[in-house]
């Protein structure tokens, strides 16, 4: 079965590849390894620099790899060029702090000097999603090498341009030709890559279902994981938000990167003093926005990634109507080429309705009144999810207290939720377990090691 690359604006193949055979995977993981036990005697000094190659590439070439991202998964132009930026700026953290991330711990003890250190461990797999084709590689990858680890990577089926292309960027920027690697695999040999006895760890960002494959193999084998799964972020709007400003990111809350972030806010959870104000803001400014080709500029919402993806997400939006979901905006699939839909509001949206139990990876926004912010943070708190919340209040004393409260991996008051390479991030319950980013993500794959002297 052929690895494809399809415009998802205009559905016609871009670019056809044969995945490579298990015996091509292990001569390739065998040239890691080798280039491994060298790379991670190399000063972080040298590593900060070929760091910084990497991010200067791509800030040079921001428009051409921008474009790879487009062209593949359908992500507005704009919003493309400011992933790849973000790529470079998580590759600067790591090449500056690093060093001083993972330096030797000093401890007190009976000893005459005890410390922790951080080595590292390896090759690990990384296995990743279609969304952010690019960050989500680069920030996984940019802490992984800067602690002396090797790098495998497993990309999604539907974007192997962008797989080639991250691998050309380390190659470029002067990095040992094996120590960062794409695997044009299927599904079905990362088995096979995880039972490789050279390969350390795994981590995975995606799907609960491919998340628990990953997972219980890694498990199996006695292997380190990191899982970064899906999410149905609460957007909680108190009675004393300030409402238009909730609304406005609101918008783009739901709607960024065509709706397709696992920390998209899914869930409006709205106080019903405040519900009818805030819904008609929400529609105005929902029914504003750009849809359109994502290569112009001026588009603000694109297609959904793949054809099967825009079914799905119909079908879950039929099925909460069905269940009574009332539609305020949208509910549709466009008449146009590619896989659009429509920029979607639904009302009424209660328990037991896919809207309300089910992330909805597109441009849905499923809207929940409450009576009081005690049910809302009940509400928030009601879904197998636990990826981020946004909490909305003009009292941020109060706010402090109800974060406590909320289950999820962050909270973002009176603002959207996103990713930063100094903060850490990640989910609980199915939205997964372990950390990526700042110092925490970095000590995910490396040995925490106790050095005791008499």
């Amino acid at each position: 079965m052929a690895i494809e690359s399809v415009n998802p604006a205009t559905g016609k193949t871009i670019k056809s590849f044969k995945p490579i055979d298990n015996k091509e995977i292990e001569s390739i993981i065998n040239d890691v390894n080798n280039d491994y036990l060298e790379w991670k005697k190399i000063s972080f000094s040298k590593r900060k620099s070929l760091m910084l190659n990497a991010a200067k590439i791509l800030r040079d070439k921001k428009n051409k790899y921008a474009k790879i991202l487009t062209l593949e998964m359908g992500k507005p132009i704009t919003q493309a060029i400011a992933e790849v930026e973000k790529c470079a700026w998580v590759l600067e953290y790591y090449a500056k702090n690093a060093k001083s991330i993972l330096a030797k711990e000093i401890i007190k003890t009976d000893a005459s000097e005890s410390y922790v250190q951080f080595d590292p461990i390896g090759i690990v797999l990384a296995v990743m999603p279609w969304n952010f084709p690019f960050w989500q590689v680069f920030r996984f990858a940019a802490p992984a090498l800067m602690a002396g680890n090797a790098a495998i990577l497993k990309h999604a089926s539907n974007v192997p341009m962008s797989a080639l292309a991250i691998e050309e960027i380390f190659q470029k920027a002067g990095f040992p030709k094996n120590i960062f690697r794409t695997l044009l695999i299927t599904p079905k040999q990362v088995e096979n890559v995880i039972e490789n006895p050279k390969v350390k760890a795994a981590t995975l960002t995606g799907s609960e279902y491919a998340g628990s494959m990953v997972a219980s193999k890694s498990g199996k084998m006695l292997k380190k994981s990191v899982m970064e799964l899906g999410g149905s972020d609460p957007f909680i709007i108190l009675k004393d938000a300030d409402l238009e400003l909730a609304a406005t990111t609101a918008v783009t809350a739901r709607l960024f990167n065509n709706g397709q972030s696992c920390i998209a806010a899914k869930r409006f959870i709205v106080v019903d003093k405040v519900y009818d104000k805030f819904i008609k803001l929400f529609k105005e400014k929902m029914s504003a926005v750009i849809v359109g080709t994502p290569t112009k500029k001026e588009t603000e919402l694109g297609p959904i990634a793949r054809k099967d993806l825009l079914f799905e997400l119909h079908e879950q939006v039929v099925q909460s109507r069905k269940k009574g979901a009332e539609i305020l905006l949208g509910g549709n699939i466009l008449k146009r080429k590619g896989y659009y839909y429509s920029p979607t509001i639904l009302t009424n949206v209660k328990k037991g309705m896919p809207a309300y139990e089910e992330e909805l990876f597109g441009p849905v926004a499923s809207v929940i009144k409450v009576k009081n912010e005690e049910e809302a943070i009940y509400v928030a708190n009601d879904t197998q999810f636990g990826l981020g919340a946004s909490l909305w209040t003009s009292d941020l004393k109060k706010a402090k207290k109800l974060a406590a409260k909320i289950d999820s991996g962050s909270v973002f008051i009176n603002g959207m939720v996103k990713s930063d390479p100094r903060l850490p991030f990640g989910g609980v319950k199915l939205s997964g377990y372990g950390r990526e980013l700042s110092h925490y993500g970095i000590k995910e794959f490396v040995n925490i090691k106790t050095v005791w002297i008499r």
